[in-house]
């Protein structure tokens, strides 16, 4: 069981003002903040976090989209902090997500879902240095 995740508030939530009700939704959930910027992603680090989709037909438009306003990856940490995060969230798609979910209170589409969560704990690890030096991130963070 991990302890730490990656949130990333996409360009839609920060569009639509919604960071710090995204933020008390998290902290309220029991999630420590370790970490926590504001970026524009260029295209070559939207590619490269995204990596993973490369060969499906959404992943051009998932970089274009990243790209498209700022956003805020924010390093969390809490015991089994992957599996809670993602339920916390809910389902990539709004219209399938559980009620109270963030996705369903506030996302628009399955394009536009208002955050991004890691998947498994070892990409939880790649996404937060793919963010945050270890420098950056609070010096009580879990190894």
């Amino acid at each position: 069981m991990s302890n730490k995740t990656l949130a990333i508030l996409k360009p839609d939530c920060v569009e639509k003002n919604l960071i710090g009700e995204v933020i008390l939704k998290i902290t309220g959930a029991g999630f420590k903040i370790k970490a926590l910027k504001m970026v524009r992603l260029s295209e070559a680090s939207s590619g490269g976090f995204y990596e993973v989709h490369k060969e499906r037909p959404f992943y051009k438009n998932l970089v274009e989209y990243m790209t498209s306003g700022a956003c805020v990856p924010i390093a969390l940490e809490k015991e089994n902090a992957v599996a809670d995060f993602r339920k916390l969230i809910g389902a990539t798609d709004p219209s399938k997500a559980d009620e109270g979910t963030i996705r369903k209170l506030f996302a628009d589409s399955i394009e536009r879902n208002i955050v991004h969560g890691s998947d498994s704990d070892e990409n939880a690890a790649k996404e937060i240095a793919h963010f945050f030096s270890r420098k950056e991130l609070l010096d009580n963070f879990s190894e």
